[in-house]
């Protein structure tokens, strides 16, 4: 896609006066590279987010700091919007390094301490219990091994857990706003007098992010999601700084789509309910492309089936359904089948 390729060519590239967004690479990744906005900060930078701890990330964020006059150790602070590897990750390596601090969104501390202390895998439990029991023991053998090596090596706490309240910088104030749903801890920042939003995965500008894609996924992620969407929208229309694609004019414009969406993929999955979550998710088309379910691969199979769960709990929440346990696997039905 056009759009994907130009966003993500690396450089530094001024936002708003004194920001600067920085692309970094993700690997084997449809959503192509992570935006890092660096801020100037006095004689050093604040970063929001930091990128995947990958050696070409590296190599890329010291190359367009260097265009900024400016190298690893003028990094006072990293404020990361949510645990998810490629914001957070990067920020432990180069503290390791060069001491720079970490904040993060105090949601994320139930999860972020689940892996740290190498906590059974809540996916495979969900899988198993959404009717996917073979996909939930590919997970095991693929995935398994690999998230407990990664956990000791890539995450740390951090030194600070946010919570709502303002970031003082040295030139301006960020308030922060806590906006759980693509994970429980997610946290955006806001410049007022900038007038700009830097949304994290909370909102982007031409995907939906994952809903409760996490280490301990909350009771109902969706609803919670479009709660965070509905206290986005109540702030002043703010240039949108998103963590994945290009910068937009309007958050607001943004905001709306996304909750039309959802509610437009409730009542398809509404109309298409069919037992088990998994079940449910083979009735329906994935990506913009609407392709089958069996055409994903098995990291997107997850997340379809995640996604179509969190849909289906809203739907029992608002009454038009409703859920059983059989044997272990949730079902659902609607009241006038």
């Amino acid at each position: 896609m056009r759009w994907a390729s130009v966003w993500s060519e690396p450089g530094a590239f001024e936002v708003a006066p004194g920001v600067h967004r920085i692309p970094l690479p993700l690997p084997n990744d449809g959503l192509r590279a992570v935006n890092v906005y660096a801020i100037e900060d006095g004689d050093g930078l604040v970063l929001v987010d930091s990128g995947w701890a990958l050696d070409e990330a590296r190599d890329q964020l010291e190359a367009a700091l260097g265009t900024l006059n400016k190298g690893f150790e003028d990094i006072k602070r990293f404020l990361v919007t949510h645990v998810h590897r490629d914001h957070f990750t990067m920020a432990v390596a180069l503290r390791r390094m060069f001491g720079s601090k970490i904040a993060l969104g105090l949601g994320e501390q139930p999860s972020l301490r689940h892996i740290l202390h190498g906590q059974e895998d809540q996916h495979v439990a969900d899988l198993r219990k959404w009717g996917a029991g073979e996909l939930a023991e590919t997970w095991i053998k693929i995935m398994h091994h690999v998230n407990r090596d990664d956990a000791l090596r890539d995450y740390e706490e951090p030194d600070e857990w946010l919570e709502r309240s303002t970031v003082e910088l040295e030139h301006r104030t960020l308030e922060v706003i806590p906006t759980p749903g693509h994970t429980r801890g997610h946290v955006v920042f806001v410049d007022h007098t900038a007038k700009v939003l830097f949304s994290g995965d909370h909102v982007l500008p031409h995907i939906t992010p994952s809903i409760g894609f996490e280490p301990l996924r909350p009771e109902l992620p969706l609803g919670d999601y479009m709660t965070s969407l509905k206290l986005t929208r109540e702030l002043p229309d703010l240039t949108l700084l998103p963590a994945h694609g290009p910068v937009t004019d309007s958050s607001h414009a943004r905001v709306d789509e996304l909750l039309h969406h959802h509610e437009q993929r409730l009542e398809e999955i509404l109309k298409a309910v069919s037992g088990s979550a998994f079940e449910t998710a083979r009735k329906i088309g994935w990506t913009r492309r609407q392709r089958r379910f069996d055409d994903l691969d098995m990291f997107n199979q997850v997340l379809a089936i995640g996604e179509t769960a969190a849909h289906l709990d809203v739907l029992v929440e608002r009454g038009e359904l409703t859920r059983t346990v059989n044997a272990g696997v949730l079902e659902y039905q609607s009241d006038t089948a």
